[in-house]
């Protein structure tokens, strides 16, 4: 492994370079800079790539330009905006957190690193993020791109995730410039998504490619085994009742996925579906894929003349279908819907 401090290595004047010139300066939020815009797409990103972000992010921005716009949002609209996007835990974790912002800091967004990672959803990288595009201030960053950048470049080889990550972060605040911070942080990101990727790194084009111990070696360094695990299948049934203009919606509060999405009833005998006479019914099952769990999804649809009362203190309401788009709920269940 690469001793940068014996060795004086500077990787930001290289990173800054070519980000300047190569760099996607052209991303929605890398325009009109503010902390609250930044904040919004640091979370989006995590775990998400960028092609799928960016519709996401400029549909949530359009509803909600400013933070003082957000503090009045609802949690069901930010997750509404979110359907489809995944990983909803992070949309929960923003209406958390504008909570925080509105209730315990006078509306105004933290500019302190340490008040930063007490809210809902922020870790250190992101607050790093946070700080350094938004601020300009120097702070190191550790996401994934990042990582796999830095692990190649010092030839990491570190046998445990726990030891990496703790190697990796040593090695990220020492190499972090305190000057033109906001264009290495935006520089190193990309480098780890556009250049240094997974598979095929395109060390030709790196502007490290001279001072990288892996250079033109895209095995290393070596990827630690994990234990492989199986994902689990779970049977989930679903009874949606509609009319020709209406559906009618569950909030599912069970603390597990698709915990404060909008569904189909779990329970249609206690929700008094039945007691109604329906005058279509038929079947769909759907397979669909979490990132820790496979769905299958067995749908019944009952078609009904009118909407009629449903006796159950859950959260529950007739929406018009053309209201969809206002209702998180989970992208399987939203293109049944539309098909109606």
């Amino acid at each position: 492994m690469i001793n940068l401090q014996k060795n004086n290595i500077d990787i930001g004047n290289y990173i800054v370079d070519w980000y300047l010139h190569a760099g996607r300066q052209d991303l929605p939020w890398r325009n009109n800079i503010s902390p609250y815009r930044v904040w919004i797409s640091e979370i989006m990103l995590q775990q998400t790539q960028v092609k799928t972000v960016i519709p996401y992010y400029k549909r949530f921005l359009g509803k909600f330009p400013t933070l003082d716009s957000l503090m009045v949002a609802t949690e069901d609209e930010i997750i509404a905006l979110w359907s489809g996007l995944g990983f909803y835990r992070r949309a929960k974790n923003i209406f958390k957190a504008k909570e925080k912002i509105r209730l315990e800091l006078n509306g105004k967004f933290p500019k302190d690193f340490e008040e930063l990672k007490l809210l809902p959803g922020i870790g250190e990288s992101t607050a790093g993020a946070i700080m350094s595009i938004a601020y300009k201030k120097s702070y190191p960053i550790l996401d994934a791109n990042v990582k796999r950048v830095l692990s190649r470049f010092a030839k990491v080889k570190e046998t445990s995730l726990s030891k990496r990550d703790k190697k990796l972060w040593e090695i990220s605040s020492n190499v972090t410039p305190k000057s033109d911070i906001f264009e290495y942080t935006q520089g190193i990101m990309d480098l780890g998504a556009t250049i240094c990727t997974t598979k095929d790194p395109n060390c030709l084009q790196c502007p490290l490619n001279e001072i990288c111990a892996s250079s033109y070696n895209v095995e290393a360094p070596k990827k630690i085994s994990k234990v492989v695990k199986i994902k689990p299948v779970r049977e989930l049934d679903f009874t949606l009742a509609y009319t020709n203009k209406h559906i009618l919606l569950f909030k599912r509060n069970q603390e597990t996925f698709w915990e404060g999405l909008w569904l189909p009833s779990e329970d249609p005998k206690s929700h008094n579906i039945y007691n109604s006479k329906s005058i279509k019914q038929h079947n769909v099952n759907v397979h669909h894929k979490l990132t820790h769990l496979d769905l299958n999804l067995n749908i019944n649809l009952l078609s009904y003349n009118n909407i009629f009362k449903v006796k159950t203190n859950a959260e529950h309401c007739w929406i018009k279908k053309t209201q969809i788009d206002s209702f998180g709920m989970p992208a399987p269940i939203k293109k049944i819907i539309s098909t109606l």
